[in-house]
């Protein structure tokens, strides 16, 4: 009889077919919900102008997704550390992709907000446990390669609502682009079938058989003896408590991680929001500032999967402050008056260094903490980074009701990036810190 330790086993071995089957059925998922998540912003000036709203009120408009998403994240995170990942992530899917489609039918702005805090729910559920299964699927040397090239699907749903926002708004009106959410349902059987659960939650539950099994699909040309034991050397970790996230020398770090998770949501949503609408005031026509939304998500692409493959090869921390460094400098030169292609290029490096840094923010979060809390560290810093993505529509509503320049709005708007560079600076101090005192015990 053996002992097969799977943590060890994963982080050891290759990266399979069924890795990949988890990395392409994850960031199909993650399409779907960077699609909602960005749609609002390309019909926010069409609402704006039929249902007569002013700025502010336009922001509190697209706050209630977002205050949707901060408790999806909260509930569906320490939710699916109990009942399973793959439970979690079928039931936000199921929740955000309906509530999408019903936005479709609102008829005044209450009606729109309901829906969109629906939606908000289960687009928040759904992003901290599609990073905890790839996180727990990957091994150690490429694990924030994956869970970036996974989440960059995040961004390609944006840039699928930017270039269907060109394509369906002018010609079928602003309703459509919620109806085009019912597609996606037809995945469901899909994921439900080949999305496997957590094989360190199913050893968690002493499920052994469905562990076997999947471990069998995982290395097929393993055969485990019918004694064999599948066993997690974190099974006999810690409750998944919010308290336990500030232990054992975690606390700073997890509150300089919760810092910038603020900071980058709410440039995300900041940005993703109003660009569109304050380039159109800008003298830009509608397709160009629909594009302008096409180039923040393709940057943000972009940057997920390079910022993955440098976190891999020099370490995370280093390159979340690289990235927010010139997340800094690209939005305030937005503001400047820059030659259209030379706009659009800071544009792209401020999705790279946005959107982008968000998704090495949660991989930075999965590798902090261990299995048996790891979801619901996930969902208490996304939870925590969904407050910034509330603040920065409404933020945004309110700070262009006062008429600023607009070079003076740019450089408010790199205000959080700084912050944020400053706070993670100081995680990778301590980071550094704890690995050498480690290094020096051993």
């Amino acid at each position: 009889m053996r002992t097969i330790d799977i943590n060890e086993a994963i982080n050891e071995g290759r990266f399979g077919r069924f890795q990949w089957v988890i990395v392409a059925l994850c960031g199909l998922l993650l399409i779907v919900d960077g699609y909602d998540v960005f749609v609002a912003g390309t019909v926010l000036p069409k609402l704006i102008a039929e249902w007569g709203l002013t700025k502010p009120q336009a922001g509190a408009l697209q706050a209630w997704a977002l205050f949707g998403m901060m408790f999806g994240a909260l509930v569906f995170g320490t939710l699916a550390d109990r009942i399973g990942r793959k439970k979690g992530i079928a039931i936000s899917f199921i929740l955000f992709t309906s509530a999408t489609i019903a936005t479709g039918f609102a008829q005044s702005p209450l009606q729109f907000e309901v829906l969109r805090f629906l939606a908000g729910l289960g687009c928040g559920g759904l992003m901290p446990n599609a990073v905890a299964l790839m996180n727990e699927y990957a091994p150690k040397r490429l694990r924030s390669t994956m869970v970036a090239l996974m989440f960059s699907g995040y961004s390609v749903g944006g840039m699928v609502a930017a270039g269907l926002g060109i394509a369906i708004i002018p010609a079928f009106g602003w309703q459509w682009m919620f109806f085009v959410a019912a597609l996606p349902l037809a995945m469901l059987p899909l994921i439900l079938w080949h999305l496997p659960e957590s094989l360190g939650f199913l050893v968690r539950q002493n499920r052994q058989a469905e562990a076997r099994a999947v471990y069998a699909r995982l290395y097929p040309a393993q055969r485990l003896a019918e004694g064999d034991q599948l066993v997690f050397n974190e099974t006999k970790g810690a409750s998944a408590s919010v308290a336990e996230l500030f232990r054992q020398d975690r606390g700073t770090r997890t509150a300089m991680l919760w810092v910038s998770f603020f900071c980058c949501l709410l440039l995300v949503y900041l940005l993703s929001s109003w660009l569109p609408k304050v380039l159109q005031e800008a003298g830009y026509a509608e397709k160009a500032a629909l594009l302008s939304l096409f180039s923040l998500n393709f940057g943000g692409m972009v940057g997920a999967i390079a910022g993955g493959w440098l976190g891999d090869r020099f370490g995370l921390p280093k390159v979340v402050v690289g990235f927010f460094a010139a997340a800094a400098i690209s939005i305030a030169l937005i503001g400047t008056g820059l030659p259209a292609p030379l706009l659009f290029l800071s544009v792209f490096v401020a999705g790279a260094a946005t959107i982008g840094t968000q998704i090495l923010l949660y991989a930075s979060v999965a590798q902090l903490y261990s299995l048996s809390i790891r979801s619901t560290g996930l969902g208490w810093a996304s939870g925590v980074g969904r407050i910034g993505a509330i603040v920065g529509p409404t933020f945004g509503g309110y700070l262009l009701a006062q008429e600023l320049s607009l070079q003076q709005n740019f450089l408010l708007f790199a205000v959080p990036a700084i912050i944020a560079t400053l706070a993670m600076l100081a995680y990778a101090a301590l980071s550094m810190r704890k690995a050498s005192r480690e290094f020096a015990l051993a």
